[in-house]
């Protein structure tokens, strides 16, 4: 993982792309509606609608694993404060049903089945939460005999399982799997996205956790579990890749940056959706000058409108959303 590493020390997009696409793939995994390019698009943060609040569900997860990462460089441990501190940061201001962020829950759940024909989960009651929640806290932070990943595993599974606050708890447990890759020194920074593997197989992604609590089948959970990784881990690696080269041929291309359209091409790695006010700013030209590098790359295919409008109209940058945005199947 070392060369997605050194790739978005580079490419701020990649990074961002690469947090936003663990940040998408895990709101949808709960019932979201968003896809990749909505959390590109800050208008949509304006208004009270579904999609609005998709979206800033997604930027706070974005915001969490951000920050999560962060303090886990600085301070090494996964501590139940800052898990609580995480909590707070995930839930603020988005829907659900969690009346105190940050705090462990004090009524009982049954969660629903992953198919109609199981019975709904039961996790511990309440007042068993403190004691199984410090258990975990001194699980992730000492090394045991097994690796790594199936430690990841255990960790998730038992986590998801306590289902520790009235809400966010799918979205909170992801985001631990990829801190204990930073507490381990897999990662330096929050660059998979797991969700996308759990979010393809999310029915198989309940049901062997569901398992392992009914019948102790601990085995096709870990394979599961450590598939998913693998998967991503290879993806990640294949969609930087391609990315790194669609950059090389922009600057072959527009690299000279004779024009404000050259200038604008190159600056879509930094801001793949923008406006035309935006691209006054970006460029420091004016308005006229901003609509003229737009529509000649609309010419060249490489930036398309996306509203429909004639007033008020957004484009995105149509090579690299392929690459951001390509289903995971077709790697």
């Amino acid at each position: 993982m070392e060369g997605i590493g050194d790739e978005t020390e580079t490419s701020p997009l990649l990074y961002t792309t690469m947090v936003r696409r663990e940040a998408v793939e895990s709101v949808v995994l709960e019932g979201a509606d968003i896809e990749l390019e909505d959390v590109f698009r800050t208008r949509e943060l304006g208004g009270g609608g579904t999609v609005q609040k998709d979206v800033q569900e997604a930027l706070n997860y974005e915001r969490t694993i951000s920050e999560g990462a962060d303090r886990v460089t600085e301070g090494g441990e996964i501590s139940l404060a800052l898990i609580r501190e995480l909590h707070r940061m995930l839930m603020d201001g988005v829907r659900g049903h969690c009346e105190h962020p940050g705090e462990f829950r004090a009524k009982p759940m049954n969660l629903p089945p992953a198919s109609a024909f199981s019975e709904p989960f039961v996790p511990p009651a309440p007042n068993r939460i403190p004691e199984l929640m410090a258990n975990l806290e001194e699980y992730v932070n000492t090394n045991s005999s097994y690796h790594d990943l199936l430690e990841f595993a255990i960790v998730h599974y038992q986590f998801e399982t306590v289902h520790p606050f009235e809400d966010g708890n799918g979205r909170l447990g992801r985001i631990l799997i990829t801190l204990q890759l930073v507490q381990r020194g897999y990662l330096t920074r929050p660059l998979l996205y797991p969700s996308a593997y759990f979010n393809q197989h999310k029915i198989e992604y309940a049901n062997r956790m569901r398992e392992v609590s009914e019948y102790g089948e601990w085995l096709p959970w870990l394979r599961f579990f450590v598939e998913g990784i693998r998967t991503q881990a290879a993806e990640a690696v294949e969609r930087t890749s391609e990315l790194r080269d669609l950059r090389r041929e922009y600057e072959r291309r527009y690299g000279r940056e004779k024009t404000a359209a050259d200038r604008l091409a190159m600056r879509l790695f930094k801001r793949p959706y923008v406006t035309a006010n935006d691209v006054a700013d970006l460029l420091a030209v004016s308005g006229q000058t901003a609509r003229n590098a737009i529509s000649e790359l609309v010419d060249q295919d490489v930036l398309v409108e996306t509203t429909g409008k004639q007033r008020y109209q957004e484009f995105k940058a149509v090579d690299i959303f392929e690459v951001l945005s390509r289903p995971m199947d077709s790697a």
